[in-house]
């Protein structure tokens, strides 16, 4: 399986845990120089995967639509299964 592939099958909470102990490895700074900036290489790519996660989270919860009157209405974005 390609690191890609891999790498859009784990969820947020796998990414946040693994990006924890990423942040207290470099923080304890036993580590040598070489791994210690592979594991901030990784944690920036969990960073943005976070990021994109929780991006796509929110617009599926709601979204503001701007009335008429200029009041604010929720609605809820669509699943991907229901279509864009």
């Amino acid at each position: 399986m390609s690191a890609k592939k891999s790498e859009e099958k784990v969820n947020f909470e796998e990414s946040l845990e693994r990006l924890e102990k990423i942040v207290a490895m470099l923080e304890r700074g036993d580590a040598p120089l070489e791994d210690s900036l592979k594991l901030f290489e990784e944690g920036v790519v969990l960073t943005r995967r976070c990021h994109e996660l929780l991006e796509v989270a929110e617009k599926r919860v709601s979204r503001l639509v701007r009335e008429e009157e200029g009041g604010l209405t929720l609605q809820l974005f669509p699943t991907e299964s229901e279509g864009s």
